[in-house]
């Protein structure tokens, strides 16, 4: 089959399950994976044969989307912060607002008050370890640690770091359960679970039936159970001058603030997304 019948195939397999620009972007990621193809080469060379093998992989791929499977999880990986990282069915997916809250933080060492404060940071609930590598890469002097309650993302958070060149220190943690961390950071940062269970429904289905749910949801009874947990536990262990960073649920800033002003937090500031959404609140003591 030659590559201009497979991308045809492949077009009208997810027509009417996809949006026509969504199914042009998978196609292309998965040339480039599989057949090592731009998008510019098969545009020059449409004529050029796909082998049977490389074809079976196409084949694969599409049932996996017919299912709403991610493609970043189809093919293992995923960019964030202009690097690679690896993803799998324990690990979420990083987001462009998780991208935003790193540079918000990278900003702040710019400030020339912030030229010290960045020796040690940590990263709570790290999942693929994005946040804590991106940070560890572009801070080259910071001690970087991060945690998470599960083994199986903390594997692949390793495998992320090695894969970067990034030096950062992981451990397994359920900060809900936590009563002290290992030593006292200039940084904490945070994307804890944050989506309430009313607001599933607004959720697309590669989400819900793919992405780990402890790493997503939340009790609509109590959904800053998380932001609880790791402002008690950062009050004992921020540095003075230290900041607290989170990642946040855009419908819930006002009730953030209010908590961690009740937990004696100051300088609560709530940045909004390039979305215009509330997403994310820096404070400290």
């Amino acid at each position: 089959m030659k590559i201009l019948e497979q991308k045809e195939h492949f077009k009208n397999q997810l027509s009417g399950i996809y949006p026509s620009e969504e199914i042009q972007s998978f196609f292309n990621i998965l040339s480039e994976k599989y057949l090592g193809f731009t998008r510019l080469q098969i545009a020059l060379d449409p004529k050029v044969e796909v082998t049977e093998k490389d074809s079976e992989k196409f084949e694969k791929a599409l049932l996996r989307l017919k299912k709403h499977e991610p493609i970043q999880y189809i093919i293992g990986e995923t960019e964030f912060y202009g690097l690679p990282f690896k993803v799998n069915k324990h690990t979420l997916i990083p987001r462009p607002e998780t991208e935003e809250l790193v540079e918000w933080i990278l900003s702040e060492k710019a400030l020339p008050t912030q030229i010290s404060n960045f020796n040690t940071i940590l990263d709570i609930g790290t999942g693929s370890g994005c946040i804590a590598i991106s940070l560890a890469k572009n801070l080259q002097n910071a001690e970087v640690a991060a945690l998470d309650i599960s083994e199986e993302a903390l594997q692949i958070a390793r495998e992320n770091a090695k894969l970067n060149s990034a030096e950062v220190t992981f451990f397994q943690t359920d900060i809900l359960k936590a009563e002290t961390l290992p030593t006292q950071y200039n940084i904490i940062v945070s994307n804890p679970p944050y989506v309430r269970e009313l607001e599933m429904e607004k959720m697309q289905q590669n989400v819900l039936k793919y992405e780990p749910n402890t790493a997503l949801y939340v009790k609509d009874v109590d959904p800053l159970l998380f932001y609880r947990a790791i402002s008690t536990l950062a009050k004992s262990h921020l540095k003075p001058d230290g900041k607290l960073f989170f990642e946040i649920n855009e419908y819930l800033s006002e009730e953030l603030s209010a908590l961690l002003t009740s937990e004696g937090f100051r300088n609560i500031e709530v940045k909004k997304d390039i979305f215009g959404k509330d997403r994310m609140v820096k404070c400290n003591l």
